[in-house]
């Protein structure tokens, strides 16, 4: 892929910011943004890097009105060796890819994905946070670009790629939040969008998620939208409960659950670790039931943004449940620092799930 890179002067460039601990979560971005765009007669064509900025759209572009719409989250991670290290990327282009096709937008070669992520970092590497728990976060995302109103599949498509140094997702960093079991709304159903990375999906989050704010809870757990009985996904999170401090268990994915990087992750370093893991349906009733009797002895969700978030407690038909004594727990703790450990280059990497950035001069990028 031949990628247009037109320079910036340095009095276009942002000021950078100067205490990680205030970074938040996607509250500002880098310099630069990659574009490509597509037609059914060029295909993929125009890869270029330019100055972060304002996309120019028809009021009449279909995006804004029938929402084809996808994208992906994923983080680079600066390491004490001065690399800087991509997790899983290939996952993360092959669910991209999974989300086109299920709203009828094209595919993108892997390998393209890859290299627009890796060519913009190496231009913006000095965005990239030192401090662990800190990183840049890569949103890539694709929309439907024609003018014309009628409810059918875009012919043009532009995708993009921006950055953001990021810190802790949720303001209680690595501590327990409260999670608010919704029994009224629902996220999606199987045979709609919800395994697509799509933002339908959390447009229907966000009235519950007020709902949950104003009861105190970060995030909303949903139950299936049928009888609003067993568990599926957490906020923009998969959900895990440990039993009896041995046996891992989360949602088994059913068509209406994200397949997360980071839930097939911890699935794989908790086998690692010697545990129990299980991919089953999980009624709420069997939650609090466990809770009260103390057999859930931890649970935590799991994602891209937040890593690993322990749960302190759920509120759920008014009455709070309490996991752990709002403490983190042994696993959920085990799990986030081994999962930092390979992301920062701390920890040996025996899944080969590092992919190391390629760094380049800019003369050789120009």
């Amino acid at each position: 892929m031949q990628i247009a890179i037109h320079p910036l002067k340095d009095s276009e460039l942002k000021p950078m910011f100067t205490d990680p601990a205030k970074l938040g979560f996607c509250k500002s971005f880098t310099d630069r943004m990659f574009t490509m765009l597509f037609s059914e007669t060029e295909g993929w064509h125009s890869p270029e890097i330019k100055k972060f900025g304002p996309l120019s759209f028809e009021p009449s572009t279909c995006v804004l009105h029938y929402s084809q719409e996808i994208f992906e989250g994923l983080k680079a991670f600066s390491t004490t060796k001065g690399e800087i290290n991509l997790f899983r990327p290939e996952m993360n282009a092959r669910r991209f890819n999974r989300s086109a096709t299920r709203l009828c937008m094209p595919n993108i070669p892997e390998s393209d994905f890859i290299e627009s992520i890796e060519t913009l970092i190496n231009l913006e590497k000095r965005w990239i946070p030192k401090s662990r728990g800190a990183a840049l976060y890569i949103r890539p995302f694709m929309i439907g670009i024609d003018n014309i109103l009628g409810v059918r599949a875009s012919s043009n498509y532009l995708y993009c790629v921006i950055l953001s140094p990021v810190g802790s997702y949720y303001q209680e960093g690595f501590n327990p939040i409260s999670l608010y079991v919704t029994t009224e709304y629902s996220r999606a159903a199987k045979g709609g969008l919800g395994e697509a990375k799509t933002g339908g999906n959390y447009a229907a989050s966000l009235l519950a998620g007020r709902v949950a704010r104003e009861k105190g809870c970060a995030q909303v757990l949903w139950l299936d939208p049928i009888q609003h009985r067993n568990i599926e996904e957490v906020g923009a999170m998969n959900i895990f409960f440990v039993f009896n401090n041995e046996l891992l268990v989360t949602p088994k994915l059913n068509g209406s659950i994200l397949a997360g990087v980071t839930r097939d992750s911890v699935l794989t370093l908790a086998k690692h670790l010697g545990l129990k893991t299980e991919e089953r349906e999980i009624s709420i009733d069997e939650v609090v039931d466990g809770i009260t009797a103390g057999t859930i002895t931890e649970s935590f969700g799991s994602g891209t943004a937040a890593s690993v978030s322990p749960v302190g407690n759920l509120k759920y038909n008014d009455k709070d449940y309490e996991i752990n004594n709002r403490l983190v727990g042994p696993i959920a703790q085990r799990l986030y620092d081994y999962l930092l450990g390979i992301q920062y280059g701390e920890t040996d990497d025996p899944f080969h799930w590092i992919r190391k950035v390629k760094m380049q001069e800019k003369a050789a990028l120009a």
